[in-house]
């Protein structure tokens, strides 16, 4: 894809012609319209030049090439990864931050959350200074914390060590650090304590996220509406009122006939739009089947879709680290040296977003599941996770075989 060598987007009007898809519409013939870090047409080419009279001559005038049957699509929001290129956020390393959130930036994720998981408290508290710092900068746009408060018995990749049952005085101090950049964090609501913890972090507008616990049906529903009550006494409405649900059958024992547990309660509280429920759809966590039949059964405006990447994701198999715990990437999947267990992702939002249509699910529904519902969750709808006219100019270039082609980010070109 062409793109000018210069990266500022000051004073430039730039047209980059191709089909446009968008809050879940194919718009044929389309064209976005940028100016500065801001889209100002998002539609079909004809109803531009119909009402050019509206946009008059900026100083400078860019059209951008697509590849023949390329796609324009609303830059990606991943709620839940923890790195890529070798960058991995558990670490607290700066220098390895910037450069996962470099890739991630360059890969299509334009918006994301730094994911944290279980560690000591010293090592939690300073990655939540450093991306708390990053977030202030604009790289980011807050912090997910996977633990510390989370099950034993479903603790995945999370360093059993660390792990906590609810503690309001831990809660209290790495939300001071946090200094409001905590956005959402996941939880095992059958833990001593969880309750309060939920309150806690509804009062502070935190989103809970249930994930990594070996609870039952009637814990995990009891939990998502308490949940939902404390976001909506904190003020906030719609999605934004909503819990999610950590990686949904990731984490969590097995749905039964004769023992649901928490996957049968989150399915129905996001059927009935009372949830949230994130689906790591790269061929590795989730077989294909289950995330068509996720989407058929509680709709794409119910799901978010999510890489969960680690330092590995754009990179080979080998040897990496996720936090403090050594990981093995062998045909792209990561898993845990000490048990085996999955241990993050390798795929990219793109990537991600590629499976989920090639497993039979809608483009135009993937899509919203990785724009335009991700930023209701963070209350962005005004600014993020669509083409139209307003909103920050986001978006990934793709062809026909939905393979990376560009990537604009608040008007400038990464790729």
């Amino acid at each position: 894809m062409s793109s000018p060598e210069t990266h500022s987007a000051t004073q430039r009007r730039q047209f980059i012609a191709g089909t446009v898809v968008s809050d879940r519409r194919v718009t044929e013939k389309g064209v976005l319209v940028v100016e500065g870090d801001r889209i100002v047409y998002a539609g079909p080419t004809a109803a531009f030049h119909e009402t050019l009279f509206n946009y008059p001559a900026s100083a400078e005038t860019v059209c951008h090439e697509v590849p023949a049957g390329g796609l324009i699509l609303p830059g990606f929001i991943d709620l839940h990864c923890h790195g890529g290129n070798g960058g991995d956020f558990p670490s607290g390393d700066e220098v390895s931050a910037r450069k996962a959130i470099d890739f991630l930036h360059r890969s299509g994720t334009t918006t994301l959350l730094a994911s944290m998981v279980t560690a000591s408290r010293e090592d939690l508290l300073r990655g939540i200074e450093l991306f708390a710092g990053l977030t202030d900068e604009g790289l980011i746009e807050g912090i997910h914390l996977e633990g510390p408060f989370l099950s034993r018995a479903r603790c995945g990749a999370q360093n059993p060590e660390f792990l906590l049952w609810p503690n309001s005085e831990l809660m209290e101090e790495l939300l001071q650090a946090a200094d409001g950049k905590l956005v959402t964090m996941t939880y095992a609501p059958e833990l001593p304590g969880a309750a309060n913890l939920v309150g806690l972090m509804t009062r502070h507008g935190v989103t809970p996220s249930l994930g990594h616990t070996d609870c039952d049906d009637a814990t995990a529903a009891a939990s998502l509406v308490a949940a939902r009550e404390g976001l909506l006494s904190a003020g906030f409405e719609g999605i934004r009122s909503l819990p999610t649900v950590t990686h949904l059958f990731n984490g969590m024992p097995p749905m039964h006939h004769r023992s649901p547990g928490p996957v049968a309660a989150c399915l129905r509280a996001a059927q009935e739009d009372k949830a949230i429920v994130e689906l790591i759809a790269d061929g590795a966590h989730l077989d294909p089947a289950i995330v068509t039949t996720v989407f058929q059964l509680v709709g794409a405006t119910n799901i978010v879709l999510v890489s969960d990447s680690m330092a590995a994701a754009g990179l080979t198999d080998g040897n990496y680290m996720l936090g403090p715990s050594p990981v093995t990437v062998t045909g792209g999947v990561a898993t845990l040296d000490a048990t085996g267990s999955l241990a993050g992702g390798t795929a990219t939002m793109l990537d991600v977003l590629r499976r989920t249509v090639a497993a039979g699910v809608r483009l135009e529904d993937a899509v919203l599941s990785a724009t335009a519902v991700p930023a209701a969750v963070l209350g962005l709808s005004n600014e993020l996770g669509g083409l139209r006219r307003g909103l920050r100019a986001d978006a990934v270039v793709v062809d026909r075989d939905l393979t990376l082609a560009g990537v604009l980010r608040g008007g400038n070109w990464l790729k």
